[in-house]
């Protein structure tokens, strides 16, 4: 696997069997100033990419495992059809299953002008098709795929962190909603208990003010006349 120091530039991960091939693309890309990740199959490109066949999200689709994703972004894939074992169209669905890497832009290269074969990896999505050996005029053709998900990529991210801030102050506001309704309840209890005592204090004077004691007239002090 050969690969460029870490930088801004765009990265490519090159994909083909012959190492001939590689070494050209490898010279292509560099001299286009793109930092390039060779590799000589689709299943070590996965492998870089950090896909993991075996986790599937809710929607069932491909995803990639945290503890094998690279550090490294790569910005396009570009890979040769015809390989023993996985062939450039399959690297292609896999990477567009995974609902963590669709978003990379994947060009495939082959030295067979089928345009069947064309026709199928443009439709499964595909940027586009390069007929062997790659040129520089082809290369030239990779930076604007790449520029338009960078920029794609940028547009959202600001959307996702508005979105984010935005349920961060509806759940605040809930809290508060539902605090204040909390103690309203209390407040409203308080004046239930305060009215309660004071109903008590009124009822329990009522009582004694008409108790026998108070209401018995006194006679011992008066002079009983008789007719």
């Amino acid at each position: 696997m050969g690969m460029a120091a870490t930088d801004d530039r765009f990265h490519v991960l090159a994909v083909d069997d012959s190492l001939i091939d590689r070494k050209l693309i490898e010279r292509l890309l560099k001299t286009s100033s793109f930092q390039v990740t060779t590799v000589d199959s689709g299943s070590k490109a996965l492998e870089f990419l950090g896909w993991d066949g075996s986790e599937r999200n809710m929607f069932n689709e491909t995803s990639i495992s945290p503890k094998n994703h690279q550090e490294v972004e790569v910005n396009l894939v570009i890979t040769d059809y015809c390989m023993p074992g996985m062939t450039g169209y399959d690297l292609l669905k896999k990477i567009k299953e995974s609902a963590f890497l669709r978003d990379i832009p994947v060009v495939i290269m082959s030295s067979e002008n089928v345009p069947s074969r064309i026709t199928r990896c443009l439709e499964e999505g595909a940027e586009e098709f390069f007929l062997k050996p790659m040129k520089l005029s082809d290369v030239n053709k990779l930076r604007p795929h790449m520029m338009r998900t960078k920029f794609k990529n940028e547009n959202e991210k600001p959307e996702k962190e508005e979105k984010e801030e935005n349920e961060e102050i509806i759940t605040t506001g809930e809290a508060d909603s539902d605090m204040q309704q909390l103690q309203t309840a209390q407040s409203l209890q308080q004046q239930n208990n305060d009215s309660e005592n004071n109903n008590n204090k009124k009822r329990k004077s009522m009582d004694e003010g008409l108790s026998p004691d108070r209401t018995r007239p006194r006679y011992s002090d008066l002079t009983v006349m008789s007719s």
